[in-house]
């Protein structure tokens, strides 16, 4: 850009270029491409924004970006204003298309927006976006009915999972709904860090008043991975007097972690009791089932067509996480893209060795015997033994379950590395610890923990 007198749109153009190169293909895909240009008027640039989230998101991230690299070729350019675009038509509309919404909101020289206190959402995270299977539709539904609902029977809601398993996926979809669909109710969203981080800061500045009133004023407050505050005894303390202002005012709390609230290490034991009190959900891991239905859905998003094997290849090979399993597939398609090759079989395994290799660590049948004896204090031998105890005889089937589900052995396999028992056994032990999971949390709990302690 050496010269200003091209038009708005050219210019535009080539801000949007010099910005791909500094964010990257993706992020220039997800987040500025949509954009159109709507005017220049009196120094001011004026951008809309399909949704009100990716236009929070273009403020906090990149509108001060852009007006200094825009500001750099044409000093004219002074203030960015980003906007809510009204109309459904196509992206990169010319100016005026798109009506400009009742209260844009102006990005100066520092890049401020919102109202300083919630995380900007990422819009692709809604409930249309969520795939819902068995293991998490129990933590969908409840998201679901407090997104929905101004009140509902549970306060608060306490989502809890392993790493990439959906839920920031739901707390976004919450938090977009209400935002969407209720603008009047005032929600906030952030990270128990930048929680901490902003109730120190407050204890700082001597503003410990005007967080207070911010904190326990809003309609909905929603705290991410909150096992982050475990250990910090101040912070826990604020928050469960918020905590405790927010539901005696009928206010609603979202609350996710990594653990169940009576797993929380480091956490105070009233707070543990008051994160409990509401309704707990657990998103477990997936199901091939579930992975499969994941990666066919992201594949449509994004307009590609993939041949099944290789769906059902990254579905059967990469069980970890979603994110890990959503990342292979934009790894896949990126290189197709790029080198100009088919996606195949052979192609997938090529470009994703080192993931798969990280995949194929076995898990032996001798790890998981040694493993749930610890968990439930009886000998490894009891594991081969006759004994029918239930004492014993439960263990080894939750043994023989876990068997099942982490490795790769046929059921008559498995039954011979319990003391040579036959594949039926095998069978009704994982229909037993199946049913027990499903109508005893306790122990699915423990199933659970014994899983990722062993894919760990």
């Amino acid at each position: 850009m050496d010269t200003y007198s091209d038009s708005l749109e050219l210019q535009w153009e080539r801000v949007c270029n010099r910005m791909r190169v500094e964010i990257g293909d993706a992020a220039y895909r997800s987040w500025l491409k949509p954009m159109a240009i709507q005017e220049l008027a009196g120094g001011t640039v004026r951008l809309a924004a399909p949704t009100r989230f990716m236009r929070d998101w273009v403020i906090d991230h990149y509108a001060e970006r852009l007006r200094a690299v825009w500001s750099e070729a044409n000093p004219l350019i002074q203030k960015i204003e980003v906007m809510v675009q009204q109309s459904r038509s196509p992206v990169r509309a010319r100016p005026g298309r798109a009506e400009p919404a009742p209260a844009p909101v102006p990005v100066d020289g520092a890049g401020r927006g919102m109202d300083g206190l919630s995380a900007p959402l990422d819009p692709r995270f809604t409930f249309e976006r969520f795939v819902v299977g068995k293991p998490n539709e129990f933590a969908y539904a409840a998201a679901r009915r407090v997104a929905q609902a101004h009140e509902v029977a549970f306060n608060p809601l306490f989502l809890y999972s392993g790493v990439g398993l959906g839920k920031t996926h739901l707390m976004h979809a919450i938090a977009g709904h209400i935002r969407d669909h209720d603008p009047a109710r005032r929600v906030i969203y952030l990270s128990a860090e930048k929680f901490m981080y902003r109730f120190i800061r407050a204890l700082r500045e001597q503003k410990a008043v005007d967080f207070k009133e911010n904190f326990r004023s809003v309609d909905v407050l929603m705290i991410d991975d909150v096992q982050f505050i475990s250990g910090k005894d101040s912070t826990q303390e604020e928050f469960f007097h918020t905590f405790n202002a927010l539901v005696d005012q009928g206010r609603q709390i979202v609350i996710s972690a990594d653990k169940s609230p009576s797993n929380l290490e480091g956490m105070e034991e009233r707070l543990r009791s008051r994160l409990g009190c509401g309704l707990v959900a657990d998103i477990h891991p997936t199901t091939y089932e579930l992975r499969l239905g994941i990666l066919q859905s992201k594949a449509e998003q994004l307009g590609v067509q993939m041949p099944g094997k290789v769906l059902e290849f990254l579905a059967h090979k990469i069980a970890a996480n979603v994110r890990e399993l959503e990342g292979a597939l934009n790894r896949v398609i990126a290189h197709a893209q790029l080198v100009g090759r088919d996606i195949t079989l052979e192609t997938t395994q090529d470009v994703l060795k080192d993931i798969l290799r990280a995949n194929d660590r076995r898990i032996t049948i001798e790890e998981i015997q040694k493993k749930v004896a610890e968990h439930f204090n009886v000998k490894v031998a009891d594991m081969h033994s006759a004994r029918r105890a239930r004492a014993v005889a439960r263990p080894r089937q939750v043994a023989m379950y876990l068997s099942k589900q982490l490795t790769t052995r046929s059921l008559p396999e498995i039954g011979r590395k319990f003391g040579g028992r036959d594949h039926t056994t095998v069978m009704h032990a994982v229909r037993k610890v199946t049913e027990l999971c499903d109508h005893d949390a306790g122990f699915a709990e423990d199933v659970e923990l014994l899983r990722r302690m062993l894919e760990s």
